[in-house]
Order: C-alpha cells, then sequence, then structure tokens
C-alpha cells in the first residue's frame, strides 16, 4: 500500500498544478463513463499463461474478461497546450487469464479494482479539425486482484470521436507493466496486463459570463450577449454585421455599406444620403436631378428644365426676342441688337427726329425759362429716350450771334441745363444725359438774316458714340 499512497500524493499535487493553470480554458473538466475490459495475454509477461506482445490482441471471446455494467470512472483536467492530467477507477471481474499451449486458463471469478493517474496529450490540435481526437498518454498506478496490489506503469493510446463540443465516444487501451511481483499459491498476479476502455466522455466548466453559449476564452464580446458566428458579439439589428463593425447597428443594413440601409436604393447609404427615400445621384449625395443639369431639385428653381447652377438651374431667358439672353442683354425688356448688347440701336433718323423735336423747344426771351407750348416736344424727346435705355446723350445750347460772346455762352449754357433738368425730373436717367452750351460758335445758318438767326437759336440732343 505504500506504493499507492506516495501515487494519491503525486496525483494531488499534479491536479493542483494543472488546476491553477488552467482557469481560463474552455471545458477544462471532462468526466467519462463506460466499461473496460483486462486482457493479461498479449502483454509479452514471464507467466506461463502469457503470450507475445499483441498476441491475439483483437480475441475477445477467450482472454478478455469485461464486466456487463459501468465499470470505469475517470475524470480529466486540461493543463494547457493540449495536455491534460487524469485520474482513473475501475472495476472488474477476472476469468480468463490467458492460456497454456492453446488451452484457456480460467480462474474463479477474482476481483479486480484499479486507480490510475495519467498526463496525457491530445493530437486534435495538429489535425487542425474538431471531430477526430487521437491522443496518447502516460502514467502509473495501482491494481488490485482479489487481495493482492500492486503497482503499474501505464502507456495509453486512445481515440475520442467527438459529436459536439461537450461530447465524446472515447475509445482506449491501456498497457499496464507490473513492476514487482508476488507469489501466490496458484499464480503470480497481478500481473502485466491489458486494459481497454470504452466510454462516453462529458467535458465542462468553461467561463460564459454573458450567457450567449460562447466561452470566455473564445468571446471577443465576454460581458455582452451575443451570436456564435460573430464569436459572442451581438448583432442588435440582425443585418448579419456585428455591431462592432455595424456603422448604423440599430437598423438593418447592407455589407456593402457597412451595415447601414439604402432605404431608396440608389446606392448612397442612408446616413450620407441627403435625399433617403428619393433614388438619387452619388455625386449630389443621393438627391435626385430630374433635368440632369447638375443642381439637385431641392436646390433647382427650374427642376425640370435644364439650366447652368449660376442660373439656380434655370435656362437663361430672352424676354424681348432680340437673340441676346437676359445674362448677356443691357436692355432685357427693350429689344436690341447683337451689336449692341441687346439694346436698340440709335439710328439716323430717330437722331434726326430728337433734333427736329428739339428745335421746336422755345424760351422766353434772353432768358432759360422754357415755354409751356413746348411741353409736347420735350415729352416726345422723353419718349425717344426711354426707348433707349442704356444710349447717353448731350444736350447742347446754341445763340445766334446777337449779343455779346460772354453773354451767349451764358445763355447757351442755362438753356442746355434747363432741357436737362426738366427731362431728368421726368424720369430720364441724369447719368445718362449732359448739357453744355457754346453760344454762337456753331451756327447752322447765316446771322445776317433775320430767319437765319432764327435757325442759330437753337436746342440740341445728340447721341454720345463710345
Amino acid at each position: 500500500m505504500k506504493h499507492l499512497s506516495r501515487f494519491l500524493v503525486a496525483s494531488l499535487l499534479v491536479l493542483g498544478f494543472g488546476t491553477a493553470n488552467a482557469q481560463d480554458e474552455n471545458n477544462p473538466w471532462a468526466v467519462s463513463i463506460g466499461v473496460n475490459a483486462v486482457d493479461v495475454y498479449p502483454t509479452g509477461g514471464d507467466l506461463p499463461s502469457q503470450g507475445g506482445i499483441f498476441d491475439e490482441y483483437f480475441n475477445v471471446s477467450d482472454h478478455w474478461n469485461i464486466l456487463p455494467s459501468v465499470s470505469r470512472l475517470s475524470v480529466d483536467r486540461y493543463i494547457g497546450d493540449g495536455f491534460t492530467f487524469g485520474v482513473a477507477g475501475a472495476v472488474n471481474k477476472i476469468e480468463n487469464f490467458g492460456e497454456i499451449d492453446g488451452v484457456d486458463v480460467s480462474v474463479d471469478d477474482l476481483s479486480y479494482y484499479s486507480i490510475d493517474g495519467k498526463i496525457g496529450f491530445s493530437l486534435k490540435p495538429l489535425l487542425k479539425q474538431t471531430w477526430f481526437d487521437p491522443h496518447i498518454g502516460i502514467g502509473g498506478g495501482y491494481t488490485w486482484i482479489d487481495e493482492i496490489g500492486i503497482g503499474t506503469g501505464n502507456g495509453t493510446l486512445g481515440i475520442r470521436f467527438w459529436f459536439s463540443e461537450n461530447l465524446a465516444l472515447d475509445l482506449s487501451s491501456t498497457y499496464k507493466y507490473v513492476f514487482e511481483e508476488y507469489e501466490s499459491p496458484d499464480n503470480s498476479y497481478p500481473p502485466t496486463h491489458f486494459q481497454h476502455t470504452a466510454g462516453l466522455t462529458f467535458a465542462f466548466g468553461g467561463k460564459d459570463t454573458d450567457g450567449d453559449g460562447v466561452y470566455d476564452k473564445d468571446d471577443e464580446c465576454p460581458e455582452t450577449p451575443g451570436l456564435a458566428e460573430f464569436n459572442g458579439c451581438p448583432d442588435t439589428d440582425s443585418d448579419g454585421i456585428p455591431d462592432a463593425k455595424d456603422d448604423c447597428p440599430d437598423q438593418a443594413g447592407l455589407a456593402e455599406f457597412n451595415g447601414c440601409p439604402d432605404t431608396d436604393g440608389d446606392g448612397v447609404p442612408d446616413p450620407q444620403d441627403e435625399c433617403p427615400t428619393e433614388a438619387g445621384l452619388a455625386n449630389l449625395n443621393g438627391c435626385p436631378d430630374a433635368d440632369a443639369d447638375g443642381i439637385k431639385d431641392s436646390a433647382d428653381e427650374c427642376p425640370n428644365e435644364f439650366g447652368p447652377a449660376e442660373n439656380n438651374g434655370c435656362p437663361y431667358q430672352d424676354k424681348d426676342g432680340d437673340g441676346v439672353l437676359d445674362k448677356d442683354d443691357n436692355c432685357p425688356d427693350v429689344a436690341g441688337t447683337v451689336a449692341n448688347n441687346g439694346c436698340p440701336e440709335v439710328t439716323e433718323e430717330v437722331q434726326n427726329k430728337l433734333n427736329e423735336y428739339a428745335a421746336q423747344i422755345l424760351f422766353d426771351l434772353g432768358k432759360a425759362t422754357i415755354k409751356k407750348e413746348s411741353t409736347e416736344k420735350l415729352t416726345e424727346i422723353q419718349t425717344i429716350l426711354n426707348e433707349y435705355p442704356t444710349a447717353k446723350f448731350t444736350v447742347e445750347g446754341h445763340t445766334d450771334s446777337s449779343g455779346s460772346d460772354k453773354l451767349n455762352q451764358k445763355l447757351s449754357d442755362a438753356r442746355a441745363n434747363a432741357v436737362k433738368t426738366w427731362l431728368v425730373d421726368k424720369g430720364v436717367d441724369q447719368f445718362r444725359l449732359s448739357a453744355i452750351g457754346y453760344g454762337e460758335a456753331r451756327p447752322i445758318a447765316t446771322n445776317k438774316t433775320r430767319a437765319g438767326r432764327a435757325q442759330n437759336r437753337r436746342v440740341e440732343i445728340n447721341l454720345v458714340k463710345e
């Protein structure tokens, strides 16, 4: 029993070491229950009833001792890097004790008990798959047959088939080598033997803080319930994109838009779409442009007519129909000519008409006071000037040669300014008119006759040519 005591102490030390260094591993604990079979024959042992190593290894009917009930229990603890430590106990009845010269050797239902400790190593991580799990192990234990117990050195080879993360079928075979022998009246036993086991393994003990079924070790969001397909992270809007990678975690969206929706289907996600319910263009932030003029409809004053941005999306008009667009037309309300930037041109005929009316403007004798009977002619002049809103004119005053030059110059200036003042008071832009007096310097007839002097006393309105 001293060997058993030593073994139990060593087992507790190893178990404590494994527990202290594997607290964060998934399913660190595994419990296996099943049946075991003891075979003393194909071991290469020294007893007369033992054959060569692996001789008739699968001769179940002649050599295996099987107790038809649950007869083995093991507990394993994951240590790390594929290694486990386990303790197992088994019971059995021994009836077959090998064979001698082809004759099976039987004994009278000897009781069999064993307790073993094992360091195991799984090859599953090396195979890069999850269900097929070959494993090996070494260890030691103590075996009793009837009243006699003895220490063994054990080597194990087995295979687990995992049905799920927590349940597996475990098939294994352990070679138990006996270090010393005790004589009995009939045979030397317990002898070196094989112990085969078959059972179900239940893995458990993984930590799952948020209770989402994904263990903390593999859970990228260990404190927030999530989904296994997203390594334990949530997908609040159920759009197949985890919240951590979802720019719109509360709205179901599309992967191409990082989880954001595109309500109007125009290829612009709603957060960047200024018109999220109307299909539009990407270069207009998702807003429509019905007339394709590059201006979104909401900012286009003429959304159904092509027009430039500088005119707020409306086409340029030519209200006066003179062939010059309003934007280039200096006289958009008056028909003009292209050569005169859309404004009407003052023809020679118009110029003559102006001076015809101007020549009929009468003043009080020797004064700049306009007589009332001149009102009609002045009104005609005003009307003509208004027809040429951008044209500039000079109001010229002239006298005959009667009187001094100084007096004539002063009088001509006064009369020219009197006509200008009358026209400005009636609405003609003052900056379109200038007034100047020429005195007697520009006669159009002889001053030697009364008729000639009458023609020289006049007012002219002439176009200023630029």
